[in-house]
C-alpha cells in the first residue's frame, strides 16, 4: 500500500490559458448537482423468502454531489429485486484528498457495510470523481479483498483537463487532473488489480471528462452509452440496465 502523499511532490504545470469552453464545464461541475451532505441510513428491509442474498451495494457519488444523485438507479435496483438493507449510499467532502483522506473513510464505510449486513463481499458502484476515491481503495486500501463488482460511471480515470480549472484551490481538482499523483499512480501496473470484477460506462459526448476515452480501463467490461451528458449517465435507463447485468454477472 502506498504512504501517503510526498508533500513535496511536484504537480504537473498548469496550462496558461482557461478556455472559455473549460470555465463552463466546471460551471456545469460546480452547479450541476447540490453540495455534499452524510448519507442517511437506509431503513431497514428484510429480503424476500426464497430469494438469495445478494452483495450489498455501496454507491460513491461524484464531485460536488451528494448521495441523492442516485435515486433513479437506486429505484431500478428495488424494482430488480434488492431491498433497501442491500443498498447504501456513501457520502463524503468531495474537496479532500483522494489518497490521504477519502479513499481510508470509504473503506471504513465498507466496513461498517460489512458488519451491518454480514456479507463477505460488496459491490461498489461510482460516478465521476468517486471512480478514483473507489479505485484508490481496491488497489491500495485492501479492498481487492472485499469487492466483488466495481463500477465507474463517467470516471475521470486517466484525469481529465477540465478539473485544471479549479485545481490551483482544490484537492480534489488536483487529482482528477491529467498526470496528477493520484492518476499517475491508479494507471501504473495493473489497472484492474486482484479478482474483483470491473466495468466502466462511457459517452462520447462527456462535456466534463476531457478526453472521453479517459475512463475505460485495462482489464475491465468497457461500454459505451453513446452521446450522453456527463450527469445523464446517472438516469439513464440503458445504463442502469448495464450496470445490473453487470452486478448479477
Amino acid at each position: 500500500m502506498l504512504t501517503a502523499r510526498q508533500r513535496s511532490q511536484a504537480l504537473p504545470p498548469v496550462p496558461a490559458l482557461l478556455t472559455l469552453p473549460v470555465l463552463l464545464a466546471l460551471l456545469t461541475l460546480c452547479l450541476a448537482l447540490p453540495a455534499a451532505s452524510p448519507a442517511r441510513a437506509a431503513t431497514a428491509q428484510a429480503p424476500s423468502a426464497g430469494v438469495a442474498p445478494r452483495n450489498p451495494v455501496v454507491l460513491v457519488h461524484g464531485y460536488n454531489a451528494d448521495p441523492g444523485v442516485w435515486g433513479a438507479l437506486r429505484a431500478d435496483l428495488r424494482a430488480a429485486g434488492y431491498t433497501d438493507a442491500e443498498l447504501f449510499s456513501f457520502g463524503y467532502d468531495t474537496h479532500r484528498s483522494v489518497n490521504e483522506v477519502l479513499a481510508g473513510r470509504l473503506a471504513a464505510y465498507v466496513d461498517q457495510v460489512r458488519r451491518e449486513t454480514g456479507a463477505a463481499e460488496v459491490d461498489l458502484v461510482s460516478h465521476s470523481f468517486g471512480s478514483l476515491v473507489s479505485r484508490w481503495y481496491v488497489k491500495f486500501g485492501g479492498g481487492a479483498d472485499v469487492v466483488d463488482h466495481w463500477v465507474s460511471l463517467a470516471g475521470p480515470n486517466r484525469g481529465t483537463s477540465t478539473a485544471w480549472a479549479c485545481a490551483l484551490w482544490d484537492q480534489a481538482c488536483r487529482d482528477m487532473t491529467p498526470g496528477s499523483y493520484v492518476v499517475k499512480n491508479l494507471n501504473s501496473g495493473d489497472e484492474t488489480p486482484g479478482a474483483v470484477k470491473y466495468a466502466t460506462f462511457w459517452s462520447n459526448c462527456d462535456e466534463i471528462v476531457n478526453p472521453d476515452d479517459s475512463v475505460p480501463l485495462t482489464g475491465a467490461a468497457n461500454t459505451p452509452v453513446g452521446c450522453l451528458k456527463h450527469n445523464d449517465l446517472l438516469g439513464d435507463d440503458t445504463t442502469s440496465t448495464g450496470v445490473r447485468a453487470f452486478l448479477g454477472s
